[in-house]
């Protein structure tokens, strides 16, 4: 969601923050703004849309080696230019951005602050009035930053100036996700580190409810006791260029083609020399202690999930409950004795998911998380981690995110079943690989997408996708990536549902697309077929080679029957990609979304 830079140093700081800004772009906003202070005093830009438009309000003629900037994804008050970030106190001596959201901030304007007159409909505000209340009551400005961090209730990543001071950041963090960047003579902040790669590797993790006294030439970590803490820096391994689209119109087209490759690489990381699966032996042996397992997810990552469930139930013998992680948070059911919690997110920073492994840690109960971002929140705090190895994704709709989710579940379950001696032993590297091979195979067939959008989405309002199975899992996933990005009104159904209800909505014309790939419901979804044909759909199917027949639209390459939705998924996400490309959807960026959820 809302993204967070920050430079001290020697350089020009304009171009270094709007630059890192644009890194952040795939996180969704909605405005856009920095704060920078020289010797003429603190000059601050923003603008609502997108950050070309910040570069149109800014004066490059001004320079500053200081300053913080934020992309804003509204929570509190609609989008706009006075809701936008950073804000300030009421003489203009505190500057703030922040991310996540102050709980209480109704309560302190009420009292703390009532007196302040408010220029924004936002939370954040409340930050920098608080700030310059407690020093007008005599505290010192690093006291003064430590009692406002006491005060607010949320989740916050903070970036806060004094424009008495050209020397010093201060920096908080609760819950939502801050890095400091350690350079010679600089340092720099960011909500994530692609935003400032481009300037250095080594990066500083920060804690819940710790905060930073930021200078060009050294830190202060203290906890909000006034602890003093010690933490070694991390290196970024990620290559600049791996964000770049290259010759690709969309990062989201880019993604889709790099799935292959990421199947491949997850390979490579999970094959030791001998050809076994390389799992710690700590999480094998809880995975093995677990009478259920209860994974944990939100959005795109949740529907990976539920082919997890289906992997791990079918191939590793264990129970399974896949659970939308914000309805587990305040919903939670009976739990078995011997429970293990698995917690899947691309970004590792999933609000809703951090909220369930709160209450489970405090319950003492296993937990593995698997992520895309080694040192992220979720990572950092269970147990254990798998990483999904997928590269950076920068486009909002997730797709190789997904498919290494998937394939990263599989070798898990693979890895439980020998370890439980279970069925006949399966080389899971093997048919992850010719899976692979499959998804290359249907990725090359974009022209056919484009077709099967022209004939059955170019002029439809809505869209139904079914199937049966993993297959029903699919559909969920496909209807996602066409809202999306596309704003079709799509919906996902188990086939064998459509009788019950959905059936009403089928008239003359609606496009539906059928997925085909389970044998052992082969004439059950015929038959759901049949059914919505005979009231006017117009169908699409989708079957595995052995399955189809003549009338089918695409036939998909065999792979092992539980690793399907690695290859039915592809012509799902590229007839998403085409849908909202003939509509001119901004496609990286759809409208009211973000990247990573960071706020409940």
């Amino acid at each position: 969601m809302c993204g967070i830079v920050g430079y001290i140093g020697h350089q020009d700081v304009k171009d270094i923050l709007v630059k890192g800004l644009e890194k952040l772009e795939y996180r969704g906003y909605d405005s856009a703004g920095i704060a920078i202070l020289n010797n003429e005093g603190l000059h601050i830009y923003k603008e609502q849309g997108r950050i070309a438009a910040l570069r149109e309000v800014i004066d490059w003629e001004q320079g500053a080696s200081l300053g913080i900037g934020h992309t804003r994804w509204a929570t509190h008050g609609k989008p706009s230019r006075r809701n936008s970030h950073p804000h300030t106190s009421t003489s203009g001596r505190f500057t703030v951005v922040h991310n996540g959201v102050i709980e209480n901030y109704q309560e302190l304007k009420e009292h703390d602050l009532s007196h302040v007159a408010f220029a924004s409909d936002t939370d954040t505000e409340v930050i920098a009035h608080l700030m310059e209340h407690f020093v007008e009551n005599g505290l010192r400005i690093e006291e003064a930053f430590r009692q406002v961090l006491l005060t607010i209730k949320g989740s916050y990543a903070i970036a806060l100036l004094d424009s008495q001071d050209e020397d010093t950041i201060y920096v908080g963090k609760n819950k939502s996700p801050l890095l400091i960047g350690l350079g010679q003579d600089f340092h720099v902040i960011a909500s994530d580190a692609m935003a400032m790669l481009s300037l250095t590797n080594q990066f500083v993790e920060l804690m819940d409810e710790e905060m930073v006294i930021l200078r060009r030439d050294n830190k202060t970590i203290l906890n909000l006791h006034g602890d003093i803490m010690q933490r070694r820096p991390f290196q970024v391994k990620l290559d600049a260029s791996d964000m770049e689209k290259g010759l690709y119109p969309h990062y989201m087209l880019k993604e889709i083609d790099e799935q292959p490759l990421v199947i491949r690489k997850v390979i490579s990381k999970y094959q030791d020399s001998e050809g076994s699966i390389r799992i710690d032996a700590g999480l094998r042996n809880r995975l093995n202690e677990a009478d259920r397992i209860y994974i944990m997810a939100c959005g795109t990552s949740y529907h990976a999930g539920l082919v997890g469930k289906q992997l791990l139930e079918k191939i590793a013998g264990i129970p399974v409950e896949t659970h939308i992680a914000s309805e587990f948070l305040y919903n939670r059911p009976i739990l078995s004795s011997k429970p293990f919690f698995i917690f899947i997110s691309q970004s590792g920073e999933t609000a809703d998911s951090r909220g369930v492994l709160v209450t489970i840690k405090q319950l003492q109960y296993p937990t593995l998380t698997i992520t895309n971002v080694p040192g992220s929140t979720l990572s950092r705090e269970a147990d254990y981690t798998l990483l999904t190895y997928a590269g950076p994704e920068i486009a909002v709709a997730s797709t190789k995110a997904y498919t290494a989710q998937i394939a990263v579940l599989a070798i898990l379950a693979f890895d439980v079943m020998r370890e439980r001696e279970r069925a006949p032993h399966v080389n899971p590297f093997h048919e992850l690989s010719i899976a692979a091979n499959a998804m290359e195979i249907m990725i090359n067939k974009k022209e056919m997408m484009e077709e099967i959008v022209w004939q059955y989405l170019n002029a439809s309002r809505n869209c139904f996708f079914i199937g049966r199975g993993v297959d029903y899992y699919v559909s969920l996933e496909g209807a996602l990536k066409l809202k999306e990005i596309s704003y079709i009104q799509a919906e996902g159904f188990a086939g064998g549902e459509l009788k019950h209800g959905t059936i009403a909505l089928i008239e003359e014309g609606t496009p539906a697309i059928a997925i085909l790939t389970q044998a052992h419901v082969r004439a059950n979804m015929r038959s759901n077929v049949q059914e919505i044909k005979a009231r006017g759909a117009h169908v699409c199917t989708i079957s595995m080679e052995g399955l189809e027949e003549s009338e089918d639209h695409m036939v998909l390459p065999v792979v092992h029957e539980l690793l399907t939705p690695l290859v039915s998924v592809i012509p799902l996400q590229l007839i998403a990609y085409y849908a909202a490309k003939y509509r001119g959807c901004d496609i990286d960026k759809p409208r009211n979304l973000a990247k990573s959820v960071t706020v409940e």
